[in-house]
């Protein structure tokens, strides 16, 4: 049985375990991190030398990295569309998901933990208004790269679509303005019809 390291509310945890539901893998998750703690420990350490979450074990397999793990998931277990047979097809998923790194989660990471995990009196007000600028324009970019598609590299999920729906997902619960966007709404609610997605992300931010 797989045994996923992490808590829930964490948006890499989350990849991997929107993965596992999306594939219908038994796991076992275990609560470590944030207010749970137990990052600090030999045991952890051996597991994992970043002392963050998520961490998969498969077996005697030890990996980490949340993209790491869910290309490791979706080619082990799952098949194609999750995981495209094409060349080009799978190198435009691992686009997108380098791109939600790269692009959405650094601003992403400044406006939620300004906006969700910071008492107002404490906040930087000037870093989150740029934070949710740079992150609008991600959106953005990514409601015209949706145009004549249903998902991020075609007709069907793929692996492309797990972390950029993640942010997504906070991207939307956020107590905030946004743009109206047509296309990545109807991405979105398409992503919020799969079970998996709505039991491992859509949980309420905390």
């Amino acid at each position: 049985m797989l045994k996923v390291w992490g808590r829930n509310n964490s948006i890499n945890v989350q990849k991997v375990m929107w993965t596992i539901g999306e594939l219908g893998l038994a796991h076992e998750r275990l609560d470590v991190g944030g207010p749970f703690g137990g990052l600090d420990g030999e045991d952890y350490r051996r597991l994992n030398p970043n002392r963050r979450v998520p961490t998969l074990q498969d077996g005697d397999f030890t990996l980490w990295e949340s993209n790491a793990i869910v290309r490791y998931l979706a080619a082990a277990y799952g098949s194609a569309p999750f995981l495209p047979a094409g060349l080009h097809e799978r190198a435009r998923a691992d686009q997108w998901m380098d791109w939600m790194t790269t692009t959405i989660l650094p601003p992403m990471t400044t406006a939620f933990w300004g906006l969700i995990r910071t008492p107002p009196e404490r906040r930087d007000v000037v870093a989150i208004e740029r934070a949710l600028e740079a992150c609008t324009a991600a959106f953005v970019l990514l409601d015209e790269a949706l145009e004549g598609r249903d998902y991020l590299v075609g007709e069907a999920l793929t692996i492309g679509d797990v972390p950029v729906g993640c942010a997504t997902y906070r991207w939307y619960a956020m107590p905030i303005e946004r743009p109206t966007l047509p296309r990545l709404e109807a991405w979105y609610g398409r992503l919020a019809a799969r079970p998996a997605f709505a039991e491992q992300v859509m949980i309420p931010l905390s």
